[in-house]
């Protein structure tokens, strides 16, 4: 490849060119500096001349978060139609790279030849277009190695509006709604933030009040660790003018007890897989759980209650897994759903995981639905439940919970709970074993970990 330049071969790529166009915005706030997109492109083409010694259409990992100098090598590798592999962890890093063939690898701002291993053939075509592999996160078996032709998934991004917006990059660099979050800030000229530690409620809290920012990304998990840390009474957070949130079911309480604390932001639910992207969506109200997917570039069923979703941003396949979970071209997508018509429009509800079912005696349970329950109890500030083995009914329902104990005796909590539970679901879905907990333990992607039993069911997405 030929010397690059800003205003030659990297403008080949129209979202590069794109980048250009906002000159002199601040494209990135990292580790309290700040980075215009006339930097960014500099950096670009910089990291351009760089890869000019690596074969085409090779493959690259980058190591690390997000960070000015990745985002800027992930720009580059895509102006070059390269496929890119984002690696947050390094536990089971040299499986991952040579499951994919990686040839070359950016760490610290360093670029090193990598020898391939594994697959280095495979019938996915790219043509001449870029790539970028994800790796599924592997709570529930080895990690599968997806991917994606990025020019089709960047190609949603043309033609939006430039937006004078401030937004966290809060879901991580090896994330397909992190990918989304990047690609959406760069194609309207926003400012991203980079945090320093987004396990961190109260920097999470002080970023949005520091650099006023406007939209938050996040989990249930991490919304209601917000509300525990009572952040929005620590900190201004008046500039949050959205918060969208998704990975995990959001129960109705908590949604409800955010509006409250919030109660001049909006909350939009968000839907996607790393199989099949971001979509587009639409709540049926403020109020409501209910979602219409109204992306045009979906189709989808439901089967059997399970959400079965053919997608234009699908991945080609799976490089080291069968693609059993594929049908006609629809991803079997493992969400458990309820819908209803709304004015003619059909809207649904994520009610569970397909996987996370509890079997108590043929009778099948709902973690999510029986959680639901638990929250509405006034003390009860978090809940996780889960199967545990039972020799008589395969399985039996568990919780932990986090509690105000100025309200409720934890001596009291497994009375209380049962006592509340009844007439509002079935016996059998209330749980047998409780636990309190100081805190629920939660991923790297901030959903909860539920508890593998033995009797099945109960395990983690």
């Amino acid at each position: 490849m030929a010397k690059s330049s800003i205003l030659g071969e990297l403008m080949a790529k129209s979202f590069i060119e794109r980048l250009s166009t906002f000159s002199d915005k601040v494209a990135v706030i990292y580790q309290g500096k700040e980075f215009t997109y006339k930097q960014l492109l500099e950096k670009i083409d910089q990291y351009c001349e760089l890869l000019s010694t690596l074969p085409p259409h090779s493959r690259a990992a980058i190591i690390g978060d997000y960070s000015f100098e990745n985002i800027a090598f992930f720009f580059a590798l895509y102006a070059n139609n390269h496929t890119i592999i984002p690696i947050i962890s390094k536990q089971g890093i040299e499986e991952k790279l040579s499951e994919v063939g990686v040839e070359a690898i950016f760490d610290q701002d360093t670029l090193t030849s990598h020898h391939i291993g594994g697959l280095q053939k495979t019938t996915l075509d790219l043509g001449n277009d870029s790539g970028l592999i994800l790796f599924s996160s592997g709570s529930t078996g080895k990690p599968k190695a997806m991917l994606h032709n990025l020019d089709n998934l960047i190609q949603q991004f043309e033609n939006k509006k430039p937006k004078q917006l401030n937004m966290l990059l809060f879901l991580m660099f090896d994330h397909i709604g992190g990918i989304n979050t990047m690609l959406n800030i760069f194609s309207t000229g926003q400012t991203a933030i980079i945090p320093n530690n987004r396990k961190d409620v109260h920097h999470i809290a002080s970023l949005i009040e520091k650099y006023r920012i406007s939209i938050l990304p996040a989990s249930p998990t991490f919304l209601n660790l917000m509300l525990l840390n009572k952040v929005a009474e620590q900190y201004n957070l008046s500039s949050l003018r959205m918060i969208s949130y998704g990975t995990e079911t959001m129960p109705e309480s908590l949604l409800k007890n955010l509006q409250n604390s919030f109660p001049k932001t909006k909350f939009l639910q968000t839907f996607g897989t790393s199989e099949v992207g971001i979509m587009q969506t639409q709540s049926e109200n403020s109020q409501s759980l209910f979602i219409k997917l109204s992306d045009p570039n979906i189709d989808y069923k439901i089967v059997d209650g399970e959400l079965w979703i053919k997608s234009k941003t699908q991945v080609l396949g799976y490089l080291n897994a069968s693609m059993e979970c594929f049908v006609d071209g629809y991803f079997k997508t493992g969400d458990l759903v309820e819908s209803k018509i709304v004015n003619g429009e059909e809207y649904i509800r994520i009610i569970g995981r397909a996987k996370e079912l509890i079997n108590v005696g043929g009778e099948k349970v709902l973690p999510q639905e029986v959680e639901g329950v638990i929250m509405q109890i006034d003390g009860v500030l978090d809940c996780l439940v889960y199967g545990e083995k039972n020799t008589i009914t395969g399985q039996s329902v568990g919780c932990e919970v986090v509690i105000d104990k100025h309200k409720i005796p934890q001596n009291e909590i497994k009375k209380i709970i049962r006592n509340f539970c009844k007439g509002k679901i079935d016996n059998y879905k209330i749980p047998s074993k409780v636990i309190c907990k100081e805190n629920l333990e939660s991923s790297e992607r901030f959903k909860k970990i539920r508890k593998i039993s033995q009797g099945g069911g109960g395990i983690d997405n």
